[in-house]
């Protein structure tokens, strides 16, 4: 985004409103942001006071949202999800939290049925090359590394 020369803490704060919004934002995503508007470092903190006061930033909210979204949407593993929250400065207290609203056995259950989908899809004949792709798959996705090589041995068995 161009610097605005002349942004008014208004308009920014209108701006950011409405950023997080429609979607929910983490505070690394609104600083970022705000980088692109040529207000001062006191302003740009007041515009996050805003946000937080008026419940527009809320990284309780955002975490569990995240969590929950990549889980059902990517069929991301708890591993991934805690990196890429880890990764947007998200506290270690945040991501625990976030990470038990994941229902278990539904999470459970989206493993296997995802392992077993993948395994299906690999055209691979090598037996090792097959499981080498299926297990680079699964912990890529952020799946727990024990449950993924228990897998590939009752899929190959």
């Amino acid at each position: 985004m161009p610097s605005q020369s002349s942004s008014s803490v208004e308009v920014v704060v209108q701006k950011l409103e409405y950023y997080c919004s429609y979607q929910e934002r983490c505070h690394v995503e609104v600083a970022e942001k705000l980088r692109g508007f040529a207000i001062s470092e006191h302003e740009k903190n007041q515009v996050i006071v805003h946000l937080i006061e008026h419940n527009f930033l809320n990284e309780e909210r955002f975490a569990g949202i995240f969590a929950i979204s990549k889980f059902h949407q990517k069929k991301w593993g708890k591993i991934r999800i805690k990196n890429e929250l880890k990764a947007r400065k998200i506290s270690d207290y945040l991501v625990t939290k976030a990470l038990k609203e994941l229902p278990s056995d539904e999470y459970e259950t989206t493993f296997h049925e995802s392992a077993e989908k993948h395994w299906e899809t690999i055209t691979e004949k090598n037996a090792l090359k097959k499981r080498k792709k299926f297990c680079d798959y699964l912990l890529r996705k952020g799946w727990e590394s024990d449950w993924v090589y228990g897998k590939v041995k009752e899929l190959e068995g």
